[in-house]
């Protein structure tokens, strides 16, 4: 009798700790978001920003409708119905918008396995910060296996991001997060620097509509 409960208590710790581990998870994806806003989401009916200078989108969340323009060329699609005319144009859309709105991919994203959280040196600014490391998995997606490390401070609000291809050891990228700026309660980093400041990927023309 001793024997079995000592294995139903044993049962319930492990069962336990693993609920515990994945509401850790999830409570560090929703507080990031929810740092950068995420509770506004739900009223916003279109997004149009500016991608470095080299192309524009708006984005109508309801109904996936996408408009994306360069130079003189328009092009109108809705991402439920992709086909091979546009699958380039499509990718193009989902990295700039997950550099745009990285912090509700957390929440939004499957196939992503997001790590406990560790207090270390940012590779940047050597501040000390918050890092969680996400790990897509390798089927789904434009561009799966790959790997961020993302290093927020004690507020939730993303500061710097080292991105590893194919989750590779080696970091491909790493920049800032700056120049936050508050559209309609969404709050968005509008430049993305190197360490030596000789590289940074803006977004400009940003604008967030709220659906009436």
């Amino acid at each position: 009798m001793k024997n079995l409960c000592l294995a139903l208590l044993l049962v319930l710790f492990f069962v336990s700790c693993n609920n515990h581990k994945k509401e850790n998870k999830l409570s560090i994806a929703q507080n990031i978001a929810n740092a950068h806003g995420f509770e506004n989401w739900k009223n916003v009916s279109e997004v149009a920003f500016n991608f470095n200078g080299k192309r524009h989108w708006k984005w109508n969340p309801k109904t996936n409708a996408v408009t994306y323009t360069k130079d003189t060329i328009t092009l109108n699609y809705n991402r439920s119905n992709i086909d091979s005319t546009v699958i380039q144009i499509d990718r193009a859309f989902i990295n700039d918008k997950f550099w745009l709105l990285i912090p509700f991919q957390l929440v939004w994203d499957d196939g992503l396995e997001i790590s406990n959280p560790t207090k270390v040196e940012a590779p940047i600014s050597k501040d000390s910060l918050n890092k969680v490391t996400l790990t897509y998995s390798n089927i789904g997606g434009y561009t799966p296996g790959d790997a961020y490390d993302l290093f927020f401070d004690d507020t939730y609000l993303i500061k710097e991001w080292i991105f590893r291809k194919g989750n590779s050891t080696t970091p491909s990228l790493i920049n800032t997060f700056e120049n936050y700026k508050d559209f309609k309660g969404i709050k968005i980093a509008l430049d993305h620097k190197n360490a030596d400041g000789n590289w940074n990927l803006k977004f400009s023309d940003v604008k967030i509509t709220l659906k009436q």
